[in-house]
């Protein structure tokens, strides 16, 4: 019970946090309200980033264990030139959304999303190799779904997808929202980009709904 408490905890947590990115009409008044009404404009707020559908993404290194456990790289052009790539992102491995639905979701629905002609599925977090490798064996993810470290968060910064989680007590600094994105030749086709850490249209089905 206490677990199930502490995952829904920092679900909720995930799920309220903003950053600077958005934009709101919260006035000098509104800010004497009450934190539970700032709350609400803030949900009004429209999501913004740095990336859009249309632009071509900007190259990255990003590197991930292969089955050999050997410690490789690729870069965002080598994902994306000439193929259907999809790139989703979680806050975080082993937090509880990513976990439990984000990442499984896309696993369970490898097979058809490849059918309708994606080449790749990858997800990215602003974790280090080690850490994404380990949330892989925890989940028993084979080859569906390619795990990626953006460990300086190189990639999530250049798209302007960071999550300042910082201030939180849990300590998670700097990650990267939450997002699912299909790229055709390394431009964006679709993306759909979520309000901090919420998981509302980011999921595999989404993007089969895309395709």
């Amino acid at each position: 019970m206490a677990a199930a408490t502490a995952s829904l905890s920092f679900t909720r947590l995930l799920s309220s946090v903003t950053k600077p990115h958005l934009t709101t009409t919260t006035n000098h008044r509104s800010l004497t309200f009450s934190p539970i009404r700032r709350s609400l404009s803030l949900k009004s707020s429209k999501i913004t980033a740095t990336i859009s559908v249309g632009d071509k993404l900007p190259d990255a290194t990003l590197s991930y264990f292969d089955s050999d456990n050997e410690l490789q790289t690729t870069t965002i052009s080598d994902l994306t030139k000439s193929k259907k790539t999809i790139l989703f992102a979680v806050p975080g491995a082993f937090t509880p959304t990513c976990s439990q639905k984000h990442l499984p979701g896309f696993v369970e629905k490898s097979g058809e999303l490849k059918s309708k002609g994606v080449d790749t599925i990858a997800c990215v977090s602003v974790n280090d190799a080690f850490v994404m490798k380990a949330w892989k064996n925890d989940l028993g993810i084979g080859d569906q779904v390619l795990l990626l470290s953006d460990g300086n968060g190189d990639f999530t910064k250049a798209i302007g997808c960071e999550l300042d989680l910082s201030d939180k007590p849990i300590g998670l600094g700097v990650r990267s929202r939450r997002y699912a994105m299909l790229v055709e030749d390394g431009v964006v086709k679709v993306l759909n980009l979520e309000e901090g850490g919420a998981f509302t249209s980011s999921g595999a089905d989404d993007m089969l709904k895309a395709l």
